[in-house]
């Protein structure tokens, strides 16, 4: 059943399938699902493109059975987030930023940093590689205050030799207290790491990309959307619980609104990827005059859409109940760029059973940049 439900394909039950066998305890057994027919075990049915499973002269519907799965626990683990039913509106901005490196690099580098709870370094390092980005992560140690300091020299250091920072996902202190990516952003608030930032974004031509967690500190820095550190209160926008009130982990449908950035040079307006999130607090919420100020500028990069390819607040398509289903934004030059979706997680064979264009290139699009 719970095989069944991830794609809505049927199962027909063998006359071997009867009840007492369904019901009895089978240590040890393996179910395999195999393509072919095969001279071991016992074949126990067949699937269907009809989402009903069948067994036992039973013809059971699988978006019941789901309800009914579901519904157990809904009050303790809810699966629908209350929301106010409106239209969201179809955001595209289709001119390109003129901007151009001064200095053109074959093979730019890019700094990953990784601080305790950080957790996607690897993918973010391999992605940089397949797109032709020279990877240097650094560990961020905090053993002690000495640890701490010769980080931030560190930190400093590779950001004055780089082209991109890239700030992966993860859980960067636990995100405890309440506020997922503060240790990032106050460690980057240190006045020399602050200095390189803005030294590499606005003196260098440099670019900044933040997934998850990353995006998370991007915000709680201002990097986006006003594309520098500077002190933020109540009136700036900000990344919060989901809705639903806990974790998300599921592929989503994102939509390209905006290719006012060098990390979408390889991209479309309304090229739609299908893109993992994992994350508990990844909802954006802006006041409204900054809301319209982004939007018009052409900075809310990606949305969340729908099977037919529309925004939308409904949760099987926004896993966290942003408003206007904004996934990603860019900072005013586009230089830096924020997003919840895991594109760095791509991989050859990876989530097959699930349809869609999952390889968004921003990677190539950064290499693409300085060459």
């Amino acid at each position: 059943m719970k095989m069944a439900f991830g794609n809505c394909i049927g199962f027909a039950g063998t006359d071997y399938l009867t009840a007492e066998k369904l019901f009895s305890q089978c240590y040890g057994s393996i179910v395999a699902e195999l393509t072919e027919e095969v001279g071991i075990g016992e074949k126990i049915g067949e699937t269907t493109a009809e989402p009903v499973i069948s067994v036992c002269g039973l013809r059971l519907p699988l978006a019941e059975l789901s309800k009914q799965w579901e519904a157990t626990l809904e009050e303790v683990y809810p699966t629908v987030a209350k929301v106010e039913e409106k239209r969201v509106p179809i955001l595209s901005y289709t001119t390109r930023p003129a901007s151009a490196p001064a200095t053109k690099v074959a093979r730019p580098k890019a700094v990953i940093p990784v601080f305790p709870g950080t957790n996607c370094e690897y993918d973010t390092a391999n992605a940089c590689l397949r797109a032709g980005i020279e990877p240097e992560i650094l560990v961020i140690r905090n053993l002690n205050v000495e640890q701490l300091l010769a980080s931030g020299r560190d930190l400093e250091q590779a950001i004055r030799t780089a082209q991109m920072i890239v700030l992966p996902g993860g859980f960067s202190g636990g995100d405890e207290p309440e506020g997922s990516g503060k240790f990032i952003a106050s460690f980057f608030r240190n006045p020399r790491i602050k200095d390189a930032v803005h030294d590499l974004l606005k003196n260098r031509d440099g670019l900044m990309l933040g997934i998850c967690n990353g995006f998370q500190a991007l915000v709680k820095l201002g990097l986006v959307p006003y594309g520098e550190i500077r002190e933020l209160d109540d009136s700036c926008p900000t990344l919060t619980f989901n809705l639903i009130g806990r974790h998300q982990s599921r592929y989503c449908d994102t939509r390209v609104a905006s290719v006012k950035s060098p990390w979408m040079l390889k991209s479309q307006v309304g090229e739609i990827y299908t893109v993992p999130v994992s994350h508990g607090e990844g909802r954006f919420v802006a006041p409204k005059p900054i809301l319209e100020q982004i939007i018009a500028n052409g900075q809310v990069a990606t949305q969340y859409v729908n099977g037919g390819g529309f925004p939308s607040m409904d949760i099987s398509a926004n896993p966290n109940g942003s408003v206007c289903a904004i996934e990603g934004i860019f900072s005013p030059d586009g230089r830096v760029f924020g997003k919840m979706g895991h594109s760095e997680r791509w991989n050859p064979g990876v989530a097959q059973n699930i349809p869609g264009e999952k390889l968004m290139p921003i990677f190539e699009s950064g290499a693409l940049y300085f060459k």
